[in-house]
């Protein structure tokens, strides 16, 4: 029995320290409670840079939401989970109503799919406004579809011998 809980948390030490994600660059579509568009970027190992641009289906606002990801593999770098979190600004589009524009701060935790160029996410995204906006907090679910336009780059091991060589 001991051996079993010894196998698993090696296991999910192996998940948390093991790099995720198989992509640099994918950009989509996010439906769910709000619908927009979604960007995601690598900027460092496990880390992603997401922008979201979208229009709320229950409040009169359109909005914009820049996150910061950590990604970790599930089974495989094409199927991990991400936590993380980030600020969101939206503008009301109808002016008579009686609340301001909100901005505040974004959560994030979902589990994303990567087969060949084509991104499958499911996301909750929970967010408090700190100013303006029709209620103090609110959360979104969402899903969402991206094409990967930058793949992961594999690492060249005989090029970089080259070059050590060269010096």
């Amino acid at each position: 029995m001991m051996k079993k809980y010894l196998l698993f948390t090696l296991f999910l030490i192996g998940a948390f320290i093991t790099n995720a994600q198989s992509y640099r660059t994918a950009a989509g579509m996010r439906l769910g409670t709000d619908w927009g568009i979604t960007i995601q970027q690598k900027i460092y190992k496990d880390i992603t840079l997401e922008g979201i641009f979208q229009s709320s289906l229950k409040r009169e606002e359109l909005g914009i939401t820049l996150l910061v990801e950590k990604h970790n593999r599930l089974i495989s770098r094409r199927f991990n989970f991400y936590v993380g979190g980030g600020v969101h600004k939206s503008w009301v589009t109808n002016e008579d109503l009686e609340y301001g524009a909100p901005a505040g701060v974004t959560m994030i935790l979902g589990a994303e799919l990567t087969i060949a160029r084509l991104n499958l996410s499911w996301d909750y995204k929970p967010a408090v406004n700190i100013w303006g906006g029709e209620q103090t907090f609110y959360s979104q679910t969402g899903i969402s579809l991206r094409y990967v336009f930058i793949k992961k780059k594999k690492r060249d091991w005989k090029f970089w011998k080259k070059w050590g060589k060269k010096k």
